[in-house]
């Protein structure tokens, strides 16, 4: 059975040990590849998410204030004495932004201003007097440490693991059991000169990891640093904008509070950017030289959250990221602040989540492979991978979660491309060899059939329920003394082949063609749901079709008569009967030898279609009318035959007909009154006249 079942499904066997080889590849890999995988994919679905959103009004104004290339050339080369940047904070003070934030470390003494100059050349020269110079001289630490404490200003400090100082930072309180367990943590940091952090208002990360490819995509909102928790520069940024005293993180959900703010935080204390439009970043920056020397463009500072950096190379901010391989870093810290004030923290599914996707889309690229066309299996395939990228973009927008859509869709690729080529090799083989094995004697519709299933075909011979349909034209002998052959062999082509026609349509296979006769079986040689139902079905439209083609001229002018069928269901052998240069695939049993004998029966009846007793018992009872009792030759008990009421009987008609019907039993006078006033309202019933004649010679005999 194991080798049966190897060979039927070799090609879907050769899809799913290379969609777990995919599987295990992936999960095998190494975290980084994986990682740089899964986050380009984030990367996409981002852009578009951006793209799809409604690009609504920032509910803070933001300006960003660029130390680039222009002010480098009028206001000298980085770094920039002291005194110059104490000048640009105060200008951008001037401009009174509701927070500054600074993204440059001022972690050393300032060297170039004359206070500093005097210091050095005391410390030098050990000469105290020339050190107590300084007190009276421009200083450019001083100058700066008053303009930021002019203004509610966010210094940066960035972590480092070879020293031990710490850094100071508002208290962050937890509400329940918090779990930031994954941060970024080092055992310090390198903060900016104490005069400097006694005058500002708050202390933020600047450090920015990137990711396994080198790639900036994630912002600090904490870092560890030592013993305890501090914020990132944009998130401090967000606590002076907001006027906090201390952060809050509440457990189930766990969510960072901020004054009215509450935001997802995360395990691992980062904020996962988002996709940046640059046309917003180009209208929000301000060269450093234009704030310094014009008060129009100071003017545009007025309530905004101010971000001092560069975007010069000198300085050294420039990071990449997936959409720009330059940008600067106070961008990002930017986009960050802008994102938290807009209680966007993207966060991805459960891990359990995106394998199961997986191995959905990739179910459905085996089945895609072995149940379909290549084109509809590659269209199936190709719009579930299509909706899984369009749904990962779809939560994103509706709910900021991600799930990873890249690998179950390369997965699905693996899946239906591996499947998609052993099915194709073994399918032409099979194809081939049934083509010519069965075009010779079974239909073109039949032939595709079991080509594209071969396996469900026993060509040995096997014992199945069938339902036989039988067709004979009436007076077909007589026609063919009086027709022309060429008129003939015309009609009868065209009658032929409107009746295969229909079987076909309705499931079933045209056994034989035996002059006037078509021969057809359902449930043979596949499996066919409810084949005595349509077997009924497809006498019932031969019925009216014939009637019409009647009608034609063609047929009219030769005499063609009434078609009569006969139809009965049960058990049969079928397979390859004859020679090996002549085979015929077939089937032998009662029910085939009984539907030929009730399409005989029509004569006797006067009816068009003759069902037998298991073929009626499995349909639709309400279908029929009782014709009579009969004794088929070959079976020792009589059995009841039945017809498919005429179209044309009106529901009233057909229950008087059942009356008069059962009326039979009682005597024939009742029930051929009955009959009598069914002929006249429709005197085209011939099974109506045969049985009221029937009852007139009886009662005539009877008297």
């Amino acid at each position: 059975m194991l080798r049966q079942f190897g060979r039927r499904y070799s090609a879907l066997l050769y899809g799913v040990l290379a969609f777990t080889a995919f599987l295990a590849t992936i999960s095998l890999m190494p975290r980084e590849w994986r990682s740089v995988l899964r986050e380009t994919a984030f990367d996409l679905v981002l852009a578009t998410d951006r793209r799809m959103r409604r690009s609504n009004p920032e509910s803070v104004p933001l300006a960003v204030v660029d130390i680039d290339r222009r002010s480098l050339a009028a206001l000298g080369p980085w770094p920039w004495p002291r005194d110059t940047m104490a000048g640009l904070v105060e200008a951008v003070a001037a401009g009174k932004p509701s927070v500054i934030a600074i993204d440059i470390l001022f972690a050393e003494p300032d060297m170039r201003s004359p206070a500093a100059l005097a210091r050095q050349l005391g410390i030098f020269t050990g000469s105290p007097d020339i050190a107590s110079l300084a007190t009276g001289l421009p200083d450019g630490d001083k100058r700066l440490a008053n303009a930021i404490k002019s203004i509610p200003v966010v210094l940066g400090f960035v972590l480092d693991s070879n020293a031990s100082n710490a850094v100071p930072g508002p208290p962050v309180l937890a509400r329940g059991s918090v779990l930031i367990d994954s941060v970024w943590h080092m055992t310090a940091g390198i903060a900016p000169l104490s005069p400097l952090i006694e005058a500002a208002a708050g202390l933020g990360v600047l450090s920015l990891p990137g990711d396994f490819d080198g790639k900036i995509r994630r912002v600090p909102l904490f870092v560890g640093v030592g013993d305890t928790l501090r914020p990132g520069l944009a998130l401090e940024t967000v606590r002076l904008l907001y006027h906090s005293a201390s952060y809050i993180i509440e457990a189930d959900p766990q969510l960072l509070v901020l004054s009215d703010l509450k935001i997802p935080l995360p395990r691992d204390g980062f904020l996962r950017l988002t996709s940046a439009d640059p046309r917003n970043r180009d209208a929000r920056t301000f060269s450093a030289i234009d704030v310094i020397k014009d008060n129009s463009t100071r003017s545009k500072l007025a309530g905004a959250v101010a971000f001092i950096g560069g975007s010069a190379p000198e300085l050294g901010g420039l990071r990449e990221t997936p959409g720009d391989p330059l940008v600067a870093s106070v961008q990002l810290q930017a986009d960050a602040m802008q994102q938290i004030v807009a209680q966007r923290v993207p966060q991805s599914i459960p891990a359990f989540g995106e394998v199961l996707l997986a191995l959905a889309i990739g179910a459905i690229g085996l089945v895609a492979a072995v149940a379909l066309s290549p084109i509809l299996g590659a269209s199936l395939v190709a719009a579930a991978i299509g909706a899984t990228w369009l749904g990962s973009v779809l939560v994103s927008v509706a709910s900021d979660h991600l799930f990873d859509p890249l690998i179950p869709s390369l997965g699905a690729f693996v899946a239906f491309m591996t499947t998609s080529v052993g099915s194709y090799a073994l399918v032409s083989r099979r194809e081939a060899r049934i083509r010519s094995r069965f075009e010779q004697h079974l239909s073109p519709a039949v032939v595709r059939r079991i080509a594209e299933e071969p396996s469900i075909l026993k060509l040995s011979g096997e014992r199945r329920e069938v339902t036989a349909l039988f067709t004979d034209i009436e007076g077909f002998t007589a026609m063919t003394h009086r027709a022309e052959p060429e008129q003939l062999v015309a009609v009868l082509d065209g009658y032929i082949e409107g009746v295969a026609t229909i079987v076909m349509a309705h499931g079933g296979m045209v056994d034989k063609i035996v002059g006037d006769s078509v021969h057809a079986l359902f449930n043979a040689p596949v499996d066919l749901a409810d084949h005595p139902q349509r077997a009924v079905d497809c006498a019932m439209e031969i019925r009216i079709w014939a009637r019409t083609y009647q009608s034609r001229k063609e047929a009219t002018d030769i005499g063609l008569g009434r078609t009569r069928m006969g139809i009965e269901t049960g058990l049969a052998i079928v397979g390859d009967i004859g020679i090996r240069s002549k085979l015929d695939y077939t089937a032998h049993g009662d029910a085939v030898n009984s539907a030929a004998r009730l399409e005989a029966l029509n004569k006797e009846f006067g009816s068009t279609i003759c069902v037998g007793p298991i073929a009626t018992s499995r349909c639709e009872a309400s279908l029929f009318r009782p014709l009579g009792v009969v004794v088929l030759r070959g079976l020792d008990a009589p059995v009841a035959v039945f017809e498919p009421w005429p179209p044309e009987t009106a529901v009233a008609w057909r229950e008087r007909y059942l009356a008069a019907f059962r009326a039979m039993e009682n005597g024939p006078d009742e029930a051929a009154a009955i009959f009598e006033s069914l002929e006249a309202d429709c005197p085209g019933d011939t099974v109506v006249r045969i049985l009221l004649n029937r009852l007139r010679s009886t009662g005539s005999s009877t008297n």
